[in-house]
């Protein structure tokens, strides 16, 4: 029956239209989760010796081990974010004779060999063998492997009953940030609790079998939750939701567009893929941290600014390449309106403008990796605020596929094309490149200067951007409508 399953889905994808349309962009993928497979594969290599070679007084099992703790935390909130349920085209299948529970164990199985579930095994078994091969207790790196599988599938498990409930994702997010606070700040050692947990399992192995429990009690969990809903009136029903509606008076300060921007922010706020590109949006914030925290950047001012753009760019960067293709389903009804199509692209403006501002105002922490680090993290608000929320509303003209905003947000490549690929390079290398050229061939402040005058140039120029812009969708509206009324 499972090999039955198999067949099915397999042709059902490869038969698709959207299969044959993406297949570039499929290609693409496929190279770039190579990519991460293959460095995956080599830190996992790499990180004893690397660790040993650092650190040679200090044991590299027992220092992955510290940071275990985080990386199980981690791995929660961007599973949240980014990983699909399972599913299964189940409707035709419940009015055949097949049991409900082989349905419900196919789902579940499947969800199992997620590549969420199998990119950290490219670092954890080679880490494991290497550490065998070095010498540690053959039953305690069996026992720790053990456990590290079976926290990566109870994660896959907790992540379908936690799904889109937003309480507990800023529960998790929360305590995340807490631990980290913790340990910078010396108010407890998070690092040698976390490590001692796994410490005690390399040294007793017969505590994995703790793992075996947790995992077949959220399997269960699942498969009761799923069993209860596999039914063909349930299948069938439209589902029927109270809609809630929030007081967003305080835009009708704003004059004409007041209407578009109440109806961005329900629009983000209600659809799967919009409200992940809004909550993706503050862990990017988080995002310099993996640069600002390492020597060897100091020496590579211009990735420096790669990050900082992203620490305030991030809402920007992802919701307005996509503009206006979050309006494709209703594209067609609001060109039938009677409206400025100015107010509809100021709406989207100043929504990134807004954004932008309270993400910068949010990483004035970053004054603790002292004032050079945060000129340029203000140069980059900026350039965002001034060059790059243009730019992205100019790009938008050419987006021609449509949206879907009830699916899953990240991992998912519908809409996406050729324009966002092409879209990253100005935004991103042209600050990076001026800043470099600058800060290299004049010094002192002057890279932070060169950035900061192209945003302000550009945002003083901004009425004449828009007339330019204005002009580039009018004249494309009904290609967007056409393109936008075809099924994805």
């Amino acid at each position: 029956m499972i090999s039955q399953f198999l067949k099915l889905e397999w042709k059902q994808y490869f038969r698709s239209s959207h299969w044959q349309k993406g297949i570039v962009l499929k290609i693409l993928m496929g190279f770039l989760a190579l990519y991460f497979i293959i460095t995956f594969l080599i830190i996992g290599v790499g990180a004893y010796y690397i660790l040993k070679k650092e650190f040679p007084e200090q044991d590299p099992l027992q220092m992955v081990n510290s940071y275990l703790l985080y990386a199980i935390l981690g791995d929660l909130i961007v599973r949240y974010l980014m990983q699909k349920l399972p599913v299964m085209n189940i409707k035709p299948l419940l009015i055949l004779p097949i049991k409900k529970s082989k349905l419900v164990h196919y789902v579940l199985g499947k969800s199992s060999l997620s590549i969420f579930n199998i990119f950290g095994l490219f670092f954890y078994i080679p880490f494991a063998i290497v550490l065998l091969k070095e010498g540690y207790d053959v039953a305690g790196v069996l026992g720790w492997l053990l456990t590290i599988i079976l926290i990566i599938q109870s994660a896959n498990f907790l992540n379908f009953l936690i799904n889109k409930n937003n309480k507990v994702l800023i529960f998790i997010a929360s305590v995340f940030v807490l631990l980290i606070g913790f340990q910078k700040f010396e108010i407890a050692d998070v690092i040698g609790f976390g490590g001692s947990i796994f410490d005690g399992i390399y040294a007793n192995p017969i505590l994995s079998c703790i793992g075996i429990i947790v995992l077949a009690m959220l399997y269960q969990l699942n498969y009761k939750q799923l069993r209860n809903s596999v039914y063909l009136d349930e299948a069938v029903k439209d589902k029927v939701e109270e809609a809630k509606s929030a007081d967003l008076s305080f835009t009708n300060k704003l004059g004409d567009v007041a209407p578009f921007i109440k109806n961005d922010i329900r629009l983000i706020w209600r659809n799967k893929r919009t409200k992940t590109v809004f909550l993706m949006s503050f862990l990017f914030l988080f995002y310099g941290l993996i640069f600002f925290t390492q020597k060897t950047y100091r020496d590579m001012p211009a990735m420096l600014m790669f990050a900082s753009l992203f620490v305030s760019g991030g809402f920007a960067l992802n919701y307005g390449q996509f503009i206006p293709a979050w309006d494709s389903a209703h594209y067609k009804m609001l060109m039938s309106q009677s409206f400025k199509y100015r107010k509809f692209l100021e709406s989207k403006w100043i929504l990134m403008v807004a954004m932008t501002s309270i993400l910068y105002l949010l990483s004035f922490p970053y004054l603790y990796f002292g004032v050079d680090i945060f000129l340029m993290i203000t140069a980059g608000a900026i350039f965002n605020i001034g060059f790059n929320s243009l730019f992205l509303l100019y790009a938008g003209s050419f987006n021609r596929k449509r949206i879907d905003l009830n699916k899953s947000g990240f991992g998912n490549t519908q809409g996406t094309s050729a324009t966002q690929f092409i879209i990253i390079i100005p935004i991103m290398l042209f600050p990076m490149l001026l800043f470099w050229v600058f800060n290299k061939f004049v010094g002192g402040i002057s890279g932070y200067l060169a950035v900061v005058l192209v945003g302000v140039l550009a945002l003083l120029l901004k009425n004449v951007a828009m007339n330019v812009i204005e002009k580039k969708y009018i004249k494309d509206k009904y290609v967007m409508i056409n393109a936008f009324g075809k099924e994805a």
